[in-house]
């Protein structure tokens, strides 16, 4: 049986943030336990806003889609902030706050392209 596929799910950005996800989950299963509801859930929820927010919005207007992007920018910020706590913190490596954030960035610099490709389409 062929598996069906929605249209966001061919986009990069899309598929990417779903790669932030799994190294996001990996990352905090090693958090104490004590930050389970806290620095733990945030981190994972604001990653998980990315790939939500992306396929979320693609299927709405472009106004609105950029919308849903800006939100995903937004999560992308806030993931950088529970990276760097997570250091500070010593719950991960150097190295993998450095690879964290150099996905995010990935991230963002695609958002943003998006964003110019929404509002370009607008002119």
């Amino acid at each position: 049986m062929e598996e069906v596929k929605f249209n966001f799910e061919d986009l990069k950005v899309y598929q990417k943030a779903l790669d932030f996800i799994d190294f996001t989950y990996s990352l905090t299963a090693k958090f104490p336990k004590e930050e389970l509801y806290g620095l733990t859930s945030q981190f994972n929820r604001a990653a998980v806003s990315i790939a939500l927010n992306t396929s979320e919005g693609s299927g709405d207007t472009d106004a609105q889609f950029h919308r849903f992007v800006q939100t995903a920018a937004d999560s992308i910020r806030e993931c950088v902030t529970c990276s760097t706590i997570a250091s500070r913190r010593c719950f991960i490596t150097a190295e993998e706050n450095n690879k964290a954030r150099l996905m995010l960035l990935e991230l963002l610099k695609m958002v943003s392209s998006l964003q110019r490709y929404l509002k370009s389409k607008k002119k």
